[in-house]
């Protein structure tokens, strides 16, 4: 370890600013404290077991001071160290470190001064923590520890009360007593509250009085002034200021803004405007009809201003009803029942406005409640003619005749005039035109005889007109119900087959019948079932009435065969026993079916009589369909071939007729390699694309040229006659077909001798005289030379 030293600190407190009296003369004589430093050795090992000792520090300043916002001239000396080995040599070099250092703070590296170079705000940084330290000039090796101390920025009121939550808004309630408080405003001061009074605040009220005041101390407002009326005046904008050091001359002061609202409490009762109304209401009102409105005044808002009328007494109260509108609280009167002006001309009312919400604190002020005299007065009106009944309610007879009595309404003017009244049935509410009334006196009548099956109520109006006047109407419902007469046969309920199986024992039961009668049945009227007489003794069926509106139809034979007879008609006697009696005869089909043994229905449609063995019948209907669908086609088929008719164009096509056998012993000139096709001879023109039809005959036969069945024997043009042959078979209709002439005299265009048959002269003799065959061509000199040669040889 090195050798202890000593460090003196000094001090310098310059420019304090601590009040008026002292702050300036600080300022001017900056003071410097020696801070000195005592140490002891503590045991370290040296050489040669030589004990050495650390110096220790006796006492240290640890903290400094410098005033905020300074604006001097000069940078601020902060304070001075000093080491009790700075010899003043200039050997030994402070450094300073830590927050600022070399920025806001500096040291003088040979006098270890520490200047502050920057205006320093509390309000940003209350202090800064430096370290200082001595080292050598030359090496840089510390000659003691480093030494940290603190810099405090010393405040000084530079910064104004704020109220950081302003502006602000506060509601009392009206005719509150003085003192009340209202609620409470809060500044707050970025000086330093531990030092001075800089943020020391005292609360004062700049506008607002008399009505509220504040306390100094905690910014409490209250009321200042009794009974403020919210009618009067509602609102009232108060400006509170907050004051620093103290509320004393030279602090800094922040103001705000209060907006103060009076709430509402019921102390004004309801009023009317007038103490007396007049209305008037026609005597054609109906129940319900508004006769008129009145409304009590009350200022104040909510339900302290809600108000409730009632009747007190009058007359009126059993005529008149009243009611409150909801949305402009004002008094309704209705009627509440029908006024006649004939009866009574006036109706009077008192009617009572009071609050139903009373504040108990303002009882004394008066009865939250007032009345008002309300005379309603009747006026005549031109009224319809009254029925006497709202609805009238008639029966007549079923089938009764044209101009039976139905019933009679009775209408009557009831003004003063009492007018005669007209009755008249309106056309569409009686569209059948059933019913016809007498004008004076309101007879009802029927047309024509009614039918209940087809209508049973018969709903009308009948309108009621004054004679004279205006004319008035009115109308009322008829109700006209049609009394039943039995005048309709019983059925049966249904007319469904009843079935029955060919396996069927004697007294076996197949069906239950019921009836229906269009008629009303009447008590203790019943159905009952017989058979007629004529069938009574049939040996098939049987009936047996059960004597509660059914009857039940049994066999009386065994074994019925669908082959022999498939159904059965039962006739049914049905009487409903009613007044007068009504009966008729209905039919019941009975259908014989197939069962198994146990009677389950398999079918009922008629079948052979002979099935195969082992086949269902969904099967043989199967078979059956696939053997018609099969017969079809064969049909459909046959049909199709007899109507296909021949092609309208000739084409070529191949006909073993008329093909034949050619062979190149003539030269390789010939166009006869491959079988020819003889339908060139008959057509030659077909090669130039001209077909002619087949399918008619030529309408003009032309007669055949003399000598043409055969060609001369001394024609060499054997061209011109296929030609000439070819135009006699086109125009010749009688010989079929029309188009076919077995020539096979022609081998084709490419052939300038034309076309040669020789196929009997090869083996038989011939007297023919081939003579000509020398001006066929070259092609056909080979031949010539050959049958020529002959010739001259046998006739040598």
């Amino acid at each position: 370890m090195r050798e202890g030293v000593w460090l003196c600190v000094c001090l310098v407190a310059a420019s304090l600013l601590c009040g008026v009296s002292w702050g300036m003369e600080q300022q001017q004589r900056p003071h410097r404290r020696h801070l000195g430093m005592r140490g002891r050795h503590r045991g370290e090992r040296g050489k040669e077991g030589q004990v050495l000792h650390r110096s220790k520090r006796g006492w240290v300043w640890n903290q400094f001071f410098v005033i905020e916002e300074y604006t001097g001239p000069d940078p601020v000396l902060v304070g001075r160290l000093h080491s009790d080995v700075d010899s003043g040599d200039g050997n030994i070099k402070y450094i300073l470190s830590g927050e600022g250092a070399g920025t806001i703070f500096v040291i003088d590296d040979k006098t270890g001064n520490i200047h502050a170079t920057k205006t320093l705000d509390r309000e940003e940084q209350a202090q800064y923590t430096l370290t200082a330290q001595a080292v050598s000039r030359d090496t840089n090796r510390p000659l003691e520890p480093p030494s940290e101390f603190i810099v405090k920025v010393q405040d000084i009121n530079d910064n104004p009360p704020e109220f950081l939550q302003g502006p602000y808004y506060a509601h009392v309630p009206e005719m509150s007593n003085v003192g009340t408080s209202v609620m409470t405003v809060t500044a707050s001061d970025a000086d330093d509250p531990t030092y001075g009074n800089s943020a020391r605040l005292v609360y004062s009220i700049l506008q607002g009085q008399p009505y509220f005041s504040v306390e100094p101390q905690t910014g409490v407002i209250r009321t200042a002034l009794p009974n403020m009326d919210r009618e009067a005046r509602q609102e009232y904008d108060v400006v509170i200021q907050a004051k620093d050091m103290g509320g004393h001359m030279g602090g800094l002061s922040g103001t705000t803004e209060v907006k103060i609202t009076l709430t509402d409490v019921n102390d004004n009762p309801p009023k009317f405007p007038q103490s007396v109304y007049t209305m008037a209401v026609m005597e054609d009102k109906v129940v319900g009809e508004e006769v008129g409105r009145l409304k009590a005044k009350d200022p104040d808002m909510g339900e302290n201003g809600l108000v409730e009328y009632r009747f007190l007494e009058g007359d009126g109260m059993a005529v008149l009803e009243i009611t409150k509108d909801s949305v402009t609280q004002e008094a309704v009167i209705k009627l509440k029942k029908v006024v006649d002006y004939e009866k009574k001309k006036t109706y009077t009312v008192k009617v009572e406005a009071s609050n139903p919400h009373v504040d108990s604190r303002f009882l004394a002020w008066g009865p939250y409640k007032d009345t008002a005299t309300v005379k309603v007065s009747v006026e005549d009106a031109d009224e319809p003619p009254v029925f006497s009944e709202a609805s009238y309610g008639f029966t007549v007879d079923e089938n009764a005749p044209e101009g039976t009595v139905v019933g009679r309404v009775h209408a009557r003017d009831t003004d003063t005039a009492n007018n005669p009244v007209r009755y008249m049935i309106p056309r569409y509410t009686d569209l059948g035109q059933f019913f016809s009334i007498t004008h004076e006196d309101g007879v009802i009548k029927t047309t024509r005889p009614l039918d209940r099956e087809t209508q049973l109520w018969h709903n009308i109006s009948v309108s009621a007109t004054e004679i004279g006047g205006h004319h008035q109407d009115s109308k009322v419902r008829v109700n006209i119900k049609v009394k039943d007469e039995n005048d309709n046969p019983p059925e049966f309920a249904t007319n469904n087959e009843v079935l029955v199986c060919e396996n069927a024992a004697p007294g076996k039961l197949i069906e239950t019948v019921s009836a229906v009668d269009k008629d009303e049945m009447a008590h203790r009227q019943y159905f009952s079932f017989a058979l007629p007489i004529e069938v009574q003794n049939n040996h098939n069926f049987t009936l047996k009435d059960n004597k509660d509106g059914t009857a039940s139809i049994y066999t009386m034979r065994k074994g019925f065969s669908r082959m022999t007879q498939d159904m059965y008609f039962l006739p049914v006697e049905i009487n409903d026993n009613g007044v007068p009696p009504m009966s008729s005869t209905q039919t019941l089909t009975i259908r014989v079916c197939s069962c198994d043994s146990r009677e389950t229905i398999l079918s009922c449609n008629v079948e052979p009589f002979i099935l195969p063995a082992g086949l269902s019948t969904g099967a043989l209907i199967a078979i059956l369909a696939c053997i018609v669908i099969l017969l079809a086609i064969v049909v459909l088929f046959v049909a199709l071939r007899r109507q296909k008719k021949e092609p309208l164009i000739v084409f070529e096509e191949e006909d073993i007729r008329e093909n034949i056998i050619t062979y190149d012993d003539e030269g390789g000139g010939e166009e006869d390699t491959e079988a020819f096709d003889i339908a060139t001879l008959q057509n030659p023109d077909g090669a130039n694309g001209f077909l002619p039809r087949k399918d008619m005959k030529p309408e003009l036969a032309y007669p055949l040229r003399p000598g043409g069945d055969r060609p001369a024997a001394a024609s060499v043009d054997v061209d011109d006659f296929i030609k000439t042959r070819i135009a006699d078979a086109d125009n010749d209709p009688t010989a079929p077909p029309y188009d076919s002439i077995q020539i096979y005299g022609y081998e084709g265009r490419g052939s300038v001798a034309g076309s040669l048959s020789s196929l009997e002269s090869v083996t038989t003799d011939s007297d023919l005289d081939y003579d000509y065959l020398q001006s066929w061509g070259p092609r056909f000199k080979r031949l010539a030379d050959l049958y020529g040669t002959k010739d001259s040889a046998e006739d040598s």
